[in-house]
């Protein structure tokens, strides 16, 4: 099970609004999204098998969260250039965002301490936001099974 992260932002809280560079070569913030529901999902690393597992399976009910009419957001640390691999590898038909600066994952509390077979450094905490029409946070998953995921998300919109 997926170690949980202590975290500041909670359900009812205004989502911190971002800019971020995409993987098809735009900027979007979470402004441009007001008036829909939007799957805020934080993942470590392109290409690896927990990140890829999440993302394909966000990828398989990709049709499902555009017929509510949610909008699917895949962030981490890595550079436009790995998720432009990531996402065309996969064919992930969402919109990866490129957080080199580490601001999104800090304004939203993902960022800090891990530790993998026994040692410790500083990475990004797989961690979803559900974030509503209203710019508000509707729900938070702050432990997350990578396959199991999506479909959690899905029945909570």
């Amino acid at each position: 099970m997926a170690k949980q992260v202590e975290l500041t932002l909670k359900p009812g809280d205004e989502a911190p609004d971002f800019t971020a560079a995409t993987h098809v070569g735009t900027t979007v913030s979470l402004a441009d999204f007001k008036g829909k529901s939007v799957i805020l999902y934080f993942y470590p690393r392109d290409d690896t098998p927990g990140c890829t597992k999440e993302a394909c399976a966000f990828r398989d009910g990709f049709a499902e969260f555009q017929s509510k009419g949610a909008v699917v957001l895949g962030v981490s640390t890595d550079p436009v250039k790995a998720h432009i691999k990531f996402a065309a590898k996969y064919k992930l038909p969402f919109t990866l965002l490129s957080d080199e600066e580490k601001r999104i994952v800090q304004a939203y509390g993902v960022w800090g301490e891990k530790s993998f077979m026994g040692r410790k450094y500083l990475g990004t905490h797989r961690v979803t936001f559900l974030i509503g029409p209203d710019g508000r946070i509707k729900r938070i998953w702050p432990a997350v099974k990578p396959e199991e995921h999506s479909a959690e998300v899905l029945a909570a919109i």
